[in-house]
């Protein structure tokens, strides 16, 4: 007798996006997983040719109010590369900390309000608030300074404009930076606090076998430069980013998936590759947090994320205290001479690498522009994880598989919209299982 079970939810709550599930099962064995992203493409890439490239940071900064500032430090840093544009050390460190006030405000959002509530079985955010008022108070607290930080260096928190080639339109003043400093220095008590309360709580754990990928710099914990690296041995320079990986189309979605070019396989980017990659570049703060949880990091576990973002809220506290303690006064910086070229930019966004190449005109203006978000080249690892947890919701009611299915997504943090949506899950169930 055919058994056929269909389960649908209409859409993923608590994350950007939507899209659809398709699992198909063939007498109790997943022969078929299929992530699909339909909604249609937001042509960035095409729209900004002809552009002036100095319009890039303003413009790339639309395309998502959580991480404005990935894409505006992937784009200059792309551009000052083809221009050949030498920064000065505190506009690289002033970098450093605005950067910083990003990776606070998003990996707070994530954690609090779209992560824990899987964990406390709770339905939304509202629910948290009400029952755990001072943690989530808590965690407000600390969002609201990192997007102060942002305030402060781009203008506004949302879809700043304070960017530009070769630096910022406006330096802080150090009455500015000292009142900051203190406020940071305050808050690394209120972020420990806030991880440990994470630690209490029953997240479950799924280590798997994947191949981590995130930046490495020589002397730093990653933000803005470094080669890329990963577990298993990548070990490229930015602008290799195409001999080393691959976008490819496949037909049940409208996002581009990569993939290693050595083997076909996915990959993982995020705050999880970039803790388990750069253990040893973590600030003593972020390490001892690290330490305390080093049980919840002996195996790749996309689970774990969550504690890599309360380890990493630590170190950009630690990393913008340093850039101000650091800051001396410096002459305003000549504006860069457009020159045709092409040039690679790689940062750390919250949700993990953001790569983007630029090509200009001798007069400056952009000829083409291609940007790969890290929600893209974590697709294919997503679908890997669902496949491996596939034949652990078959047996689940239908409620509880799409608690499960939304909450294994959810661990990514994924920005679909960036990437080009989710969720409706479909399980077919059938002795003979034919795609489509």
């Amino acid at each position: 007798m055919t058994e056929t079970r269909t389960i649908h939810v209409g859409a993923l709550a608590r994350v950007e996006g939507a899209g659809a599930l398709h699992l198909c099962v063939e007498n109790g064995r997943v022969v078929e997983l299929r992530l699909e992203i339909f909604e249609p493409p937001r042509f960035f890439e095409a729209f900004v040719r002809g552009r002036r490239a100095s319009e890039l940071p303003d413009l790339l900064s639309r395309i998502c109010g959580i991480c404005p500032v990935a894409y505006q430090m992937s784009a200059v840093h792309a551009i000052e590369a083809a221009w050949g544009v030498a920064l000065h050390p505190q506009v690289r460190a002033l970098r450093r900390l605005y950067y910083a006030g990003e990776w606070i405000e998003s990996h707070l959002l994530h954690m609090t309000f779209l992560n824990a509530p899987d964990f406390l079985r709770l339905d939304d955010a509202i629910q948290i608030a009400r029952l755990h008022r001072s943690e989530v108070e808590r965690a407000l607290r600390l969002r609201k300074l990192g997007n102060r930080i942002l305030i402060l260096l781009g203008g506004r928190s949302v879809n700043p404009v304070g960017v530009k080639i070769g630096g910022f339109h406006r330096i802080p003043t150090g009455s500015e930076l000292a009142e900051l400093g203190d406020e940071l220095r305050r808050a690394r008590g209120e972020a420990e606090a806030l991880l440990r309360w994470f630690a209490t709580l029953p997240v479950p754990s799924r280590p798997q076998d994947i191949e981590l990928v995130a930046l490495r710099h020589p002397s730093e914990y990653p933000l803005c430069e470094g080669r890329i690296v990963s577990s298993k041995g990548v070990d490229a320079a930015v602008h290799e980013w195409d001999a080393t990986f691959e976008e490819v189309q496949l037909p049940h979605s409208t996002a581009l998936h990569a993939r290693l070019r050595r083997d076909g396989g996915s990959y993982l980017v995020g705050p999880l590759a970039r803790v388990t990659l750069n253990a040893d570049r973590l600030s003593p703060s972020a390490a001892a947090a690290r330490a305390a949880l080093a049980h919840r990091f002996a195996a790749p576990d996309p689970a774990s994320s969550v504690f890599a973002r309360g380890i990493e809220v630590l170190q950009a506290i630690d990393a913008a205290i340093a850039a101000i303690e650091r800051f001396e006064p410096f002459p305003a910086q000549p504006e860069p001479a457009p020159r045709a070229g092409v040039g690679h930019g790689a940062t750390e966004a919250p949700r993990g690498l953001l790569y983007i190449a630029v090509e200009t005109d001798a007069e400056g203006f952009v000829r083409a522009l291609r940007i790969v978000p890290p929600t893209s080249q974590n697709q294919a690892q997503i679908e890997s994880d669902l496949r491996a947890l596939a034949p652990a919701i078959l047996a689940l009611p239908e409620d509880e598989a799409r608690r499960a299915c939304e909450a294994a997504i959810r661990d990514y943090d994924p920005c679909i919209s960036c990437a080009t949506h989710f969720l409706t899950l479909t399980i077919e169930r059938s002795e003979s299982c034919v795609s489509g």
